[in-house]
C-alpha cells in the first residue's frame, strides 16, 4: 500500500508523535503534501519530523481547544489520521482529566471543526477491549475498556463512529495494538527495557505473566494507510494486529539477550497493576479479508532493528563527548 493512495493533501493530527511521525515521513517520501497539527511550533519540541520539517505545513494548535481549530474550517483534504491522544494507560490514573480531554472531547472538536475531508481515519486502541473472556480479542466483542486512557480513547472511537452514522461521511476507526520501533517513548515498555539494558541499569518487572502482542511500526503505518484507501470505507471497527503473543518476562529476556547486557534482572520486583489484563492478543482476519493487510516485518527481526537503532540512539544523546553534548 502506498502512501498516497488515498490522495496527496493530507492532514495528520500528533503527526510528531512516535507512530505520527513515521507515517508523516512515509506521505512526504511518497510526494504527499502533508499538514501537521503540532502544540508547538518549534523543531526543538518536535524532534522527531527534523528530516523532513521544511517540507511540511505546521499547524500549531492544540485539539482541546475548539477555538485553536477555527482555523481548519472550510479547508479539504483527501485524508485526514487522526493520530493525536494522551497516551499512557498507566500515568492516566493520575491525569485522567488530560485523557478525557484529549482523547474524547479532542476527537469531537476535530471533527466538528468544519474541515473537510474525502477519508478519515480515527486511531483508536486495542485498549478499549478492556477485560475480556475470549482471546484473541475479535471487533464483535463488547468492549470493557479499564483505564483512563482507554475509556478516554473508546469514547473517541464512539464520537467518530456516531459521526459516520449522523452524517454518512467517510470514517474509518481502527483499533492498533501495542506497537513499537524507532522513535518510541522510553516510557512505553519496550523502548524502556532495551535503553536500562544497553546502559548495564538494573530491569526491575512484575512477573510478567500477562501477554501482549507487538507489532513493528512500519506495520502499523501500511495498516493505517491501507484502512485510509479501503474502498468503500468500511463501517466497523478494523483490528491492525500481529497475532503473536509473547509474554512480559519472556520479553524482558528476549531484549536482554539481544541487547549483550549483564543488566540486573528482577522480574517479579514490582507488583502487579490492579487493573491488569491478562491477555491481549488480536484477531486480525477483518483486516486481512477488508484491507488486504498483513504483518511484512516478523516480531523478531523489528525487535532486533529497534535495539540497534536505540543503541545509535544512545551513543548520541548518552555520549558526553558527542556532538549534541557540545552545542
Amino acid at each position: 500500500m502506498t502512501a498516497t493512495a488515498f490522495g496527496k493533501k493530507i492532514l495528520v493530527t500528533g503527526g510528531a508523535g512516535f507512530i505520527g511521525s513515521h507515517l508523516v515521513r512515509r506521505l512526504v517520501g511518497e510526494g504527499a503534501s502533508v499538514t501537521v497539527v503540532v502544540k508547538y511550533n518549534s523543531i526543538m519540541d518536535n524532534v522527531r519530523l527534523v528530516s523532513v520539517w521544511d517540507k511540511l505545513e505546521i499547524v500549531e494548535a492544540d485539539l482541546r481547544n475548539i477555538d485553536s481549530l477555527r482555523q481548519f474550517a472550510g479547508r479539504t483534504f483527501d485524508a485526514i489520521y487522526h493520530l493525536a491522544a494522551y497516551n499512557h494507560v498507566g500515568d492516566s490514573f493520575i491525569h485522567v482529566n488530560e485523557a478525557l480531554l484529549s482523547n474524547t472531547v479532542g476527537t469531537a472538536n476535530l471533527l466538528e471543526s468544519g474541515v473537510k475531508y474525502g477519508r478519515f481515519v480515527y486511531m483508536s486502541t486495542s485498549e478499549s477491549y478492556g477485560l475480556q473472556h475470549e482471546v484473541p480479542f475479535k471487533e464483535t466483542a463488547a468492549p470493557f475498556p479499564i483505564s483512563p486512557y482507554a475509556i478516554g480513547k473508546y469514547a473517541g472511537e464512539l464520537y467518530a463512529r456516531f459521526k459516520r452514522h449522523q452524517t454518512g461521511e467517510p470514517i474509518v476507526c481502527i483499533r492498533p495494538f501495542n506497537t513499537f520501533g524507532p522513535y518510541q517513548s522510553e516510557k512505553a515498555v519496550i523502548p524502556e527495557l532495551i535503553i536500562r539494558c544497553l546502559r548495564g541499569l538494573p530491569v526491575i518487572t512484575t512477573e510478567g505473566k500477562q501477554t501482549r502482542e507487538f507489532n513493528f511500526v512500519d506495520n502499523q503505518i501500511d495498516g493505517i494507510l491501507a484502512a485510509a484507501a479501503a474502498e468503500p470505507p468500511f463501517d466497523d471497527i478494523i483490528n491492525i494486529g500481529s497475532c503473536q503473543e509473547i509474554a512480559i518476562c519472556d520479553l524482558v529476556r528476549k531484549i536482554h539477550g539481544l541487547c549483550g547486557t549483564n543488566a540486573e534482572l528482577r522480574i517479579g520486583g514490582l507488583p502487579n497493576r490492579p487493573t491488569e489484563i491478562w491477555r491481549m492478543s488480536s484477531d486480525n482476519t477483518r483486516a486481512k479479508e477488508i484491507l488486504g493487510w498483513t504483518p511484512t516485518v516478523n516480531f523478531d527481526d523489528g525487535l532486533a532493528r529497534t535495539v540497534e537503532w536505540y543503541r545509535n540512539y544512545l551513543k548520541l544523546f548518552a555520549n558526553a563527548d558527542g556532538a549534541l553534548w557540545k552545542l
